[in-house]
């Protein structure tokens, strides 16, 4: 989103008063003029406006009294009569920096461009540092020529600066031109080939319009220029993948994952892209588990969950589950590693593990009936039928519009009544779940 533009203060001391020169005034005005200054220091504004407007009567032709009924009345919301006392000061005293800026502020905070625009242009003769809002405001009149060629001049003077490149993004976002923004980096580069940030944001950009081709030229011209740069590997590695390069791609997946600066977000995607690409190429999975254990100590919770559903796609239910149990120590309350888990453990006959986990699980989720579900089952294959038949019973009180689920409950209680010896309550389940398996 474009930049909201804020007051340049740099260069200038805003403590300082302004010139005012009250001379031998007598003891009323300075009585009522520093009893302003303290009201408006608490915040009373009402009350130095009044005070102010004592001095008024008393002496006329000061512009500070203008001025500071000006600050007040815009505190107060009072913008006609702020804009009003402020022009009077700025007649007195045209080339007050400080009365300009005052009104700026009061033609911005009303969203009045055309006349922010109008002073902001008179306060950038004696501020250059009013420039960047001077831009940012051509922003907000879709004037993206002015913005750009006011930004391009502050570079040029002063380097290049975050906020006027976060400005200059926003433009090219704003009106669509990738060509002008590549092209500024282009000679960003070429101005400064060591600069990675420029390459890295060259690649990016390419990539972002689908040109796959240059993003990959710049980044092996990056390569080139920095051979031990850490972040060009972060889109090497899928080029290297595109072009069937893998030797080269783990490489370079290996350079992100152990690299202390990039960060775990960024390693845990080209890690997913990684564990994607070995599930369509299983012959590479001695390096996917040679690359976990570079991170052994490192991996996040979303990283075991990814690994965790590669090992479950690829049938080793074993790692599948230990890589979900891992990432569910990270994020405890995560209801869907809960349920992975749970569902595993079943799968592979740990009845007990499911036991004390669906106990554990109900006491964060109570009202989630698969959690009763899960726990019945196993209570039904460890001998405890009883028990199974209170966790389905309750379970199926919060069960809701969801005919599969409510078959394998009716499947449980009737293996539960059964195991009891209560045939006719185990019969009548059972045709409950064969009728809605039916539907």
């Amino acid at each position: 989103m474009i930049l909201v533009p804020q007051h340049t203060y740099a260069q200038v001391d805003f403590n300082k008063r302004p010139d005012d020169d009250l001379g031998n005034v007598e003891d009323e005005f300075q009585e009522y003029f520093f009893e302003a200054l303290k009201q408006k220091g608490i915040e009373n504004y009402d009350r130095a406006v009044d005070a102010l407007h004592k001095c008024l009567n008393l002496n006329s032709k000061l512009p500070v009294i203008y001025f500071e009924l000006g600050k007040n009345y815009n505190k107060l919301k009072n913008f006609g009569a702020a804009e009003e006392n402020l022009k009077k000061a700025i007649e007195m005293q045209p080339d007050n920096v400080w009365f300009l800026d005052e009104l700026y502020d009061v033609y911005f905070q009303q969203d009045d461009i055309k006349n922010a625009l109008k002073t902001i242009k008179q306060l950038v003769k004696y501020h250059p540092d009013y420039k960047e809002d001077l831009a940012a405001l051509y922003v907000r009149e879709e004037k993206y020529k002015q913005a750009l060629d006011i930004l391009d001049e502050l570079d040029a003077e002063f380097g290049l600066s975050e906020s006027r490149d976060a400005m200059r993004n926003d433009i090219y976002s704003i009106t669509g031109n990738a060509d002008d923004r590549i092209e500024n980096l282009e000679q960003r580069i070429a101005n400064n080939p060591n600069n990675e940030d420029n390459h890295l944001k060259l690649i990016y950009r390419y990539s972002q319009t689908g040109d796959h081709k240059n993003a990959y030229k710049a980044a092996k011209n990056l390569l080139k220029v920095k051979p031990d740069s850490k972040f060009v590997h972060l889109a090497l590695y899928k080029f290297y993948l595109q072009d069937e390069k893998v030797e080269e791609a783990i490489s370079s997946v290996k350079k992100v994952l152990t690299s202390p600066e990039i960060n775990a977000d960024a390693k845990t995607k080209v890690l997913k892209d990684f564990v994607a690409f070995v599930a369509k190429n299983p012959e590479y999975e001695s390096d996917l588990i040679d690359i976990t254990s570079l991170i052994d100590d490192n991996k996040d919770a979303q990283t075991h969950s990814d690994l965790g559903q590669y090992y479950l796609k690829a049938g080793d239910k074993v790692k599948a589950l230990t890589n979900f149990k891992e990432a569910l120590k990270q994020s405890p309350n995560d209801f869907k590693l809960i349920k992975d888990v749970l569902l595993l453990e079943l799968d592979i006959k740990d009845y007990n593990a499911v036991i004390t986990d669906s106990e554990r699980a109900l006491e964060l989720y109570p009202a989630q009936p698969i959690l009763y579900l899960v726990n019945a089952v196993a209570n039904n294959y460890l001998g405890a039928p009883k028990k199974a038949i209170d966790n389905l019973e309750m379970g199926l009180d919060f069960l809701i519009d969801n005919p599969s689920m409510e078959a394998d409950f009716y499947s449980q209680l009737s293996l539960a009544y059964k195991a009891i010896n209560n045939i006719s309550k185990s019969e009548t389940f059972a045709k409950k779940a064969k009728a809605l398996k039916a539907q």
